[in-house]
């Protein structure tokens, strides 16, 4: 079984609040090296056999059609992974 990972991000032009809540907290945790954070959205599509390059391309079209809201996201990564989470080298944004 393979696996595509798709991340979609608020443009950065768009306000992120739960980000700014999250970066807010930190320091008070006492974890205070990050300067901004964004959140943002990831998806795990599972599919029978191995990522083909089609499979990539119908990930990436599901991104951009369903998957996110053009006006306010932006698709910044499709690409397949292993089942350990890690990048697969052949991936594609």
């Amino acid at each position: 079984m393979g696996r595509i990972i798709v991340e979609v991000m608020p443009k950065p032009e768009i306000l992120d609040p739960q980000g700014k809540a999250v970066g807010s907290a930190l320091p008070r945790l006492g974890i205070a090296s990050f300067t901004a954070v964004r959140q943002g959205k990831c998806f795990h599509l599972d599919v029978d056999g191995p990522v083909t390059g089609e499979l990539l391309g119908q990930a990436r079209r599901a991104a951009e059609e369903v998957l996110s809201n053009p006006i306010i996201e932006d698709v910044v990564r499709v690409e397949e992974i292993d089942e350990d989470g890690a990048a697969s080298t052949g991936g594609a944004l």
